[in-house]
C-alpha cells in the first residue's frame, strides 16, 4: 500500500491544530484511522514534519558476507545435504541457521544444491 500524500497529511494536521475538534472528527472527516491522525500529530510535534517514514527494506541474512567460506564449505563437502551444511557451519562458526537461510545463501552465490543419491555417496565413501 503506498503512503498517503504529505499534502493529505498536512491538511490532516491543520485541521487538528485548527482547535475546536477531536481526533475522531478529523479521522472521520478525511477517511483515515483515528491511530493514524495520532501519529501524525505526534509526528509533527516530536520531529517537525509529517513525511512518510521508509517502508520495508532488504533484510539481511546471517550469512550475507559469508561468501568465501560458503565456497570453501561447498569445496570441502561437495555431496553433503543442506541439515549437514547447517550442522557444519553452527559447530564451526558458533552461528546456528535454518536450512532455508542455507539453500537462500548457496543460491544467492550459485553454488550447487544438487546432491548425489545417498546409495551413491556410500558406495564411493566404502570404496
Amino acid at each position: 500500500m503506498k503512503a498517503y500524500s504529505i499534502d493529505l497529511r498536512e491538511k490532516i494536521v491543520k485541521a487538528y491544530e485548527q482547535g475546536d475538534t477531536s481526533i475522531r472528527k478529523v479521522a472521520s472527516r478525511f477517511g483515515v484511522a483515528k491511530s493514524f491522525v495520532q501519529k501524525l500529530v505526534f509526528s509533527k510535534k516530536s520531529q517537525g514534519h509529517v513525511a512518510p517514514k521508509q517502508q520495508g527494506g532488504a533484510r539481511k541474512s546471517k550469512l550475507d558476507g559469508s561468501a568465501a567460506q560458503l565456497v570453501a564449505m561447498v569445496e570441502k563437502y561437495p555431496d553433503a545435504t543442506l541439515l549437514e551444511y547447517c550442522e557444519y557451519w553452527g559447530t564451526t562458526y558458533n552461528d546456528w541457521v535454518s536450512t532455508s537461510t542455507m539453500c537462500w545463501a548457496l543460491q544467492k552465490q550459485k553454488l550447487p544444491l544438487k546432491k548425489r543419491p545417498e546409495a551413491e555417496r556410500l558406495r564411493l565413501r566404502n570404496t
